[in-house]
């Protein structure tokens, strides 16, 4: 009988540091990898929040946390580095203080052991207490964030490098076909212009159906354009969709348009749709004329044969003879 493998550890990334040095924008981060984060949750429940759940979690700690103690939250910390099937890491978030005080400043927000007041000294004193209170985590951090000079990207990045979980979410790609004569789609990031591809829609046998049948995908892709536009297309978008994660993104929009949103947007969304999931990427694609159609559809009444009843419709079924009844008025 083999041996059960052992169940990977849940991690647990303790946030802490100086007030207005970033903490609330390192918890985002990791809730966009997948955490599950609490802010400031009450100490006596520290040690509890990893006996339920597997995904990662991550809480923020710092001196507005009711009864906050350096030495509570240390000994917390020790007893969870020691427990089975938890990998914590202690973060400290920090910043010079001239850095500190601009930013309060700016926001006019109060420091919350500033004594009586947001601004100047106060402010000070403030950074002051709280880095004499903090500083036994300080001590025991893992890592230790400083982003006097550290840009949100640069953040990001530093937080993704150390702690993107394998099955993290990353971008997610919204493809979406449209035609023009409704308008643009509003949350487009981006927006293609197909109609200069050759148009199924003069075609009888083609303009009943739509980029998703077969027919229409081999005219459409016979144009002699249309072999260099794919070429360009794709060759835009595979090195610009990385750089897009770089700077954050978490959902993109491309938006791909003709006349009617059936035939050649349909075509090239499902094609492109093929083409960036066999490169990773996880998409998502709608056709918004083609969803439009199919609810005006659903909501059509049913067709009523000749000489049926249906209520309210004023027509009489036919007589003995035959012959049938004039249609009646709606009162």
């Amino acid at each position: 009988m083999s041996a059960t493998a052992p169940l990977p550890a849940r991690p647990f990334v303790i946030v802490t540091g100086l007030s207005g040095a970033g903490k609330a924008s390192v918890l985002n981060l990791l809730e966009d990898l997948g955490f599950e984060t609490v802010d400031n949750p009450p100490l006596s429940i520290l040690e509890s929040l990893v006996e339920d759940g597997a995904m990662p979690l991550a809480a923020g700690i710092d001196t507005r946390t009711r009864g906050f103690d350096a030495e509570q939250v240390k000994r917390a910390i020790h007893t969870l580095r020691h427990r089975p099937g938890v990998s914590l890491t202690l973060v400290f978030v920090t910043a010079e203080e001239p850095v500190l005080l601009r930013r309060y400043t700016e926001t006019r927000r109060r420091h919350p052991l500033a004594p009586g007041g947001a601004l100047g000294t106060r402010v000070a004193d403030g950074i002051a207490r709280e880095k004499a209170i903090l500083e036994p985590l300080l001590d025991e951090a893992d890592l230790v964030v400083d982003t006097s000079d550290l840009p949100l990207p640069s953040l990001r990045r530093l937080v993704e490098e150390r702690f993107r979980p394998e099955n993290a979410p990353g971008m997610a790609v919204l493809l979406q076909s449209f035609g023009f004569p409704k308008g643009l789609p509003r949350e487009a990031d981006l927006v293609f212009d197909v109609r200069f591809l050759r148009n199924p829609h003069y075609v009888p046998e083609l303009k009943p159906l739509t980029g998703k049948d077969s027919g229409v995908a081999d005219y459409v892709a016979a144009d002699p354009d249309f072999p260099a536009f794919w070429q360009r297309l794709t060759g835009f978008l595979d090195p610009l969709l990385p750089r897009y994660v770089a700077e954050g993104k978490k959902y993109l929009t491309v938006a791909i348009g003709c006349t009617g949103g059936r035939h050649r947007s349909v075509l090239v969304t499902e094609r492109l749709s093929d083409h960036l999931r066999s490169l990773g990427w996880r998409v998502d694609v709608t056709h918004r004329e083609l969803s439009a159609e199919r609810d005006r559809v659903a909501a059509a009444p049913p067709l009523v044969p000749a000489g049926a009843t249906t209520p309210g419709n004023g027509i009489a079924a036919a007589g003995p003879g035959g012959g049938q009844e004039a249609p009646q008025r709606n009162p």
